[in-house]
């Protein structure tokens, strides 16, 4: 009894720790979701971006412990410090690694709504998102609320498999960016005669740098969703690599060098390798990558060109939004035993999933960014604007001026 009890203490503390380790490398990302976006504006909205990404966490994980957690899983910790001890407090440590994917959320947000946005009404939307749009969906997919993995299961003889997130966590945040973005229009200047004039990102090193962080901190995000030591499998790691270099390669080629698509092809790749990752074939993954960084780099050209209202500063819609949900799909086709993967997944339920994913977010997003401009007003006057976010709202720029 005493080695039994032993064991079952060690594996405890070693799932405790295991997980502790994922959420600490997503946590870490939030880093690089800053420095992406700080690279990527112009110079006079670096400071906003900053704060935003730290901001928008600290909401979120308010928000997620106190609503959001308990709609997605039924589960509060409104009880004794003793009672949360309980199991080396992994229930605590799972909380901590979900709530890092949910303040994902609003920093997928951040990179599309740059440069124009208030500051307090975009932080009371994204606690709003947070606390119940997110999790609504989180909820459905991860822990079968409301009987709908039940019903595909029954109707295509598997539910919808979403991983480590590619339409759970990225295309809903993509989704709702789009609503976020077309609410609030597109940054002055940015279009003259009907045409895009091209707003140079600030610093191209800080990009590359922000796309580093995010890179690392994936396999945190992808590896560690197994939630438990026994769950760990060198294939998610592996696939999640090859889609990540899939990603690079196309955007390089497709892209023409540019600097801004190769550094955002790998997080194209990996997060269409989300949902599949457990699933597919190296190759399969690769190839999903591949896709990945062709879609961003095709559609961000088009969004930007064609669609004047569709002013997405990093280009989260395509990478988040349509990447993500690409990532679904695709986790329905490489996941198969006849392309190399495991099996145990239905097209049809990725296909239904995917695009359930894509009308709670843009419907959500709609509903709640909608409801905050009625109220409050999401964008910075003209003048605001001209200055910039970070002189306008937070009284200080980026670097002092001798």
């Amino acid at each position: 009894m005493d080695i039994t009890s032993a064991v079952h203490t060690l594996t405890e503390s070693a799932n405790t720790l295991f997980i502790l380790i994922g959420a600490i490398m997503v946590l870490a990302m939030h880093a690089g979701f800053a420095f992406l976006e700080v690279g990527t504006v112009r110079h006079k909205n670096q400071v906003n971006a900053l704060v935003k990404i730290m901001t928008d966490f600290g909401v979120s994980a308010v928000v997620y412990f106190f609503v959001g957690y308990y709609i997605a899983y039924g589960s509060h910790f409104m009880s004794s410090a003793s009672e949360l001890t309980a199991g080396n407090g992994y229930e605590l440590v799972k909380f901590f690694f979900l709530m890092t994917f949910a303040a994902a959320i609003p920093a997928i947000v951040s990179g599309g709504i740059a440069e124009r946005a208030k500051f307090y009404p975009m932080l009371v939307a994204s606690g709003l998102i947070v606390a119940l749009v997110y999790p609504f969906f989180e909820g459905m997919i991860w822990n079968g609320n409301y009987g709908c993995q039940s019903w595909l299961e029954t109707q295509f003889g598997a539910g919808f498999h979403d991983f480590a997130g590619s339409v759970v966590v990225h295309a809903v945040g993509g989704w709702i960016a789009l609503a976020a973005i077309l609410l609030l229009g597109a940054r002055n200047g940015r279009y003259r005669n009907g045409k895009v004039v091209a707003f140079a990102p600030s610093n191209i090193p800080f990009l590359a740098l922000g796309a580093w962080i995010l890179t690392v901190g994936w396999f945190g995000f992808n590896v560690m969703s197994a939630q438990t030591l026994d769950g760990i499998s060198g294939l998610v790691a592996v696939n999640s690599l090859m889609a990540m270099v899939g990603g690079v390669l196309v955007s390089m080629l497709l892209g023409r060098k540019d600097p801004g698509f190769i550094h955002n092809g790998p997080l194209a790749g990996l997060v269409a390798v989300c949902a599949g990752s457990d699933l597919m074939h190296p190759v399969g993954a690769l190839i999903t990558g591949g896709v990945a960084g062709a879609i961003f780099v095709y559609l961000f050209e088009w969004a930007q060109d064609k669609i004047e209202r569709l002013d997405d500063v990093l280009g989260v819609w395509p990478l988040h939004g349509v990447c993500g949900v690409w990532g679904g799909i695709a986790a329905g086709i490489f996941g198969l035993e006849s392309f190399g993967g495991l099996g145990g997944v239905s097209l049809m339920a990725q296909l239904i999933g995917s695009l359930a994913g894509v009308v709670v977010a843009f419907v959500g997003g709609l509903v709640v960014y909608g409801l905050v401009k009625a109220v409050a007003g999401l964008r910075l006057t003209e003048e605001e604007e001209f200055n910039g976010a970070d002189v306008s709202i937070h009284r200080i720029g980026a670097t002092a001026i001798e």
